[in-house]
């Protein structure tokens, strides 16, 4: 199991994970909120006109300086999207006091500058600074247009759209290019006090912090208000109830992108996870898997072929690059393998291998303070925490018949390909 010491401190769930296997305090703080069209591009540039500066420093420059003064502590700002939740993360690394020669209480200083981004950000005339907005508002627009230039990421947001059409899942993590402009320091300013009052909040102290009481200073620093009970919300699995649709579309490009949405029916939380996690290993997870060895290497269709799991939502994902031309011939080659998978067309050897591969991957997580933070917090999007032992054994204990019913539910929902313009 993690060491994982959990408790409730005013407005935000403290999570301590005391190891001493780092030389280095990880401090994570995840913001949860459900994803809406109303709010998902302004959620979207919050983080980053946060880190652009604070009341005590008022530039990203200034931030910087401090960062250095701090033995070169770092701090960065993310978005990921878990299921129908879009989460905000801070996360902020630095040296563990212990270890420095001089007698500096470094954990408070650099919680101080943490807790600044976080609770006191640059304002003027009561909003955000609007040079700083405008600023990250240009980066924002970057950010989206870079989806565009890569197809990959492209495809993959359209197959989500086409899957999710009138459904907070269908959004993309970094919002809607056309609401940008909307946004200026008074509305963004306006939402930031709604999210600092409703968001469910998680603060993750990954270090050698024995003797020290993080809850007074986390008390100090973060006065947020008590939540109310929001934290019930949960991910709405994709039904099974689907008819297949095919979506084509044209660009100027030279390699197609087929990517397949299916549906799985089970997620995070259920008992047949670990059956699923196997499952997908198997038919395109890893490099011995049968979307990699008939699609890509036996029948040379595919410059790449793999599947991901989508586990709040119960999503797998295929993923492929290809020849315009292949486009029949490999679609139905994947949907080969599942039905081989559904017919128990796999051995013991594979199914070892990719127990073993899965086990590999839990453990180096667990390694990285941020892969324990990100595995501890699947459990707080799924209401689900699994110890690693449990995750391990359950990976163990997954039979050849539980992979066969798993796979049998695996519906196809959405096939979409982008190919060049006038290709047959």
């Amino acid at each position: 199991m993690i060491p994982h010491e959990k408790s409730s401190c005013g407005g935000l769930t403290l999570h301590k994970i005391q190891t001493e296997k780092y030389k280095t305090t990880t401090v994570v703080m995840q913001f949860k909120s459900r994803l809406s069209e109303e709010t998902v591009t302004k959620r979207a540039l919050l983080p980053y006109v946060l880190q652009s500066g604070t009341e005590n420093y008022p530039s990203s420059k200034a931030l910087r300086t401090e960062l250095e003064k701090l033995y070169g502590a770092t701090l960065g700002v993310d978005l990921a999207k878990k299921g129908d939740f879009h989460i905000m993360t801070f996360r902020m690394d630095f040296a563990n006091e212990k270890f420095l020669s001089e007698d500096k209480p470094l954990l408070k200083k650099a919680l101080g500058l943490f807790a600044d981004v976080v609770m006191n950000p640059k304002k003027v005339d009561g909003a955000f600074d609007s040079s700083i907005v405008d600023k990250e508002k240009r980066t924002l627009k970057q950010r989206i247009q870079s989806i565009y230039d890569d197809k990959m990421r492209y495809s993959n947001m359209r197959l989500t759209q086409e899957m999710f059409p009138n459904e907070p899942f269908g959004l993309h993590v970094y919002g809607i290019k056309e609401q940008i402009d909307q946004i200026d320091a008074n509305n963004l300013y306006e939402y930031y006090e709604k999210v600092c009052n409703e968001d469910e909040i998680d603060l993750y102290f990954v270090g050698d912090l024995d003797e020290i009481s993080i809850k007074d200073l986390v008390t100090d620093l973060f006065p947020l208000k008590e939540r109310t009970e929001a934290s019930s919300a949960i991910t709405e699995k994709a039904p099974l109830e689907v008819k297949e649709r095919e979506v084509q579309e044209e660009q100027e490009i030279k390699q197609g992108k087929l990517h397949m949405g299916f549906r799985s029916g089970v997620s995070y939380a259920d008992d047949d996870y670990y059956a699923l996690q196997v499952f997908n290993g198997m038919f395109g997870g890893f490099s011995h898997s049968k979307l990699f060895r008939n699609v890509r290497e036996k029948e040379s269709l595919a410059y790449y072929a793999a599947s991901r799991y989508e586990s709040h939502k119960g999503l797998i994902i295929v993923m492929s690059g290809i020849e315009f031309k292949n486009y029949n011939k490999t679609v139905d080659i994947i949907k080969e393998q599942l039905t081989a998978m559904q017919n128990g067309d796999f051995n013991d050897e594979e199914m070892n291998q990719t127990k073993t591969m899965i086990r590999n991957q839990l453990l180096e997580t667990v390694d990285d303070a941020k892969g324990m933070v990100e595995l501890l917090y699947h459990g707080v999007v799924s209401q689900k925490l699994r110890s690693l032992e449990e995750w391990l054994d359950g990976i163990d204990a997954v039979t050849t018949e539980d992979v066969k019913r798993v796979a049998d539910q695996v519906k196809l929902d959405t096939v979409y390909f982008l190919k060049g313009e006038g290709a047959e």
